[in-house]
């Protein structure tokens, strides 16, 4: 289990603690603390639970440099990683897991598969309702432009096999780095799966995606211009 976690305190010990009850034999726990200054690292390690590892990141920091850092010291067979504020409910690991026993070499937790929901319905401080709009319709658009098999591409709650990610390898800056991760895995013949999940609301610490409409605009063309230039690696054959 890979948790990247950038000034956090207020969610990381709950975190931990119903991660550990919804898989009580979870092999590892490897906190990734991106230079917090809220003292997250210091609480994780406080837990003292032999099975955490806590890992301090003080340069060079990114949720993408942060995760692979983290695939690099883990040890398990398969890693799984999520948002650390509590909206990925952790007792939805245990089915990301089952999928990947069951033969996937990717599960991913999908608000946009039958069963899963956005931050729009599901109760508490839902994000305002143009936000929760685009980042649908992102999604609409990027299925279009890469895959119309995957349909939660700005998830980011996954499970996926140490192998397959060995080979894969993660590139890109934020959220970005999981849409290219999901379009070479589907590429390249990797059995990806979705299992419907609900997000919920953060309710407590800041958010570290952008946080107004602009700021959603500019991420959402980010991630555009990353789908278009993967498909046209894929016409050139770059795959």
């Amino acid at each position: 289990m890979i948790l990247p976690t950038l000034n956090e305190a207020e969610n990381i010990v709950p975190l931990i603690d119903r991660l550990r009850a919804a898989v009580p034999g979870v092999h590892e726990i490897v906190v990734v603390d991106d230079a917090s200054t809220d003292g997250t690292a210091d609480l994780a390690a406080a837990i003292g639970d032999p099975r955490i590892r806590v890992e301090r990141r003080a340069s060079d920091p990114g949720l993408t440099k942060s995760l692979a850092h983290g695939a690099r010291v883990a040890t398990g067979d398969v890693l799984v990683w999520m948002d650390c504020d509590l909206s990925m409910p952790p007792e939805d690991v245990p089915r990301l897991l089952a999928e990947v026993a069951r033969g996937a070499d990717v599960a991913v937790g999908s608000r946009f598969v039958p069963g899963g929901r956005g931050k729009g319905d599901t109760g508490g401080t839902p994000d305002p309702q143009v936000t929760v709009f685009l980042s649908a319709a992102l999604n609409v658009g990027l299925r279009l432009l890469l895959d119309r098999r995957f349909r939660d591409w700005t998830s980011g709650f996954v499970a996926i096999r140490a192998e397959a990610l060995r080979s894969l390898g993660l590139r890109g800056d934020h959220g970005d780095y999981f849409i290219d991760l999901i379009y070479r895995a589907l590429r390249r013949g990797h059995r990806v799966v979705e299992i419907p999940y609900v997000i919920v609301p953060r309710r407590r610490g800041t958010s570290k995606t952008a946080s107004s409409l602009p700021g959603y605009v500019r991420r959402g063309l980010q991630y555009v211009r990353l789908a278009l230039s993967l498909r046209w690696a894929a016409l050139r054959g770059r795959f």
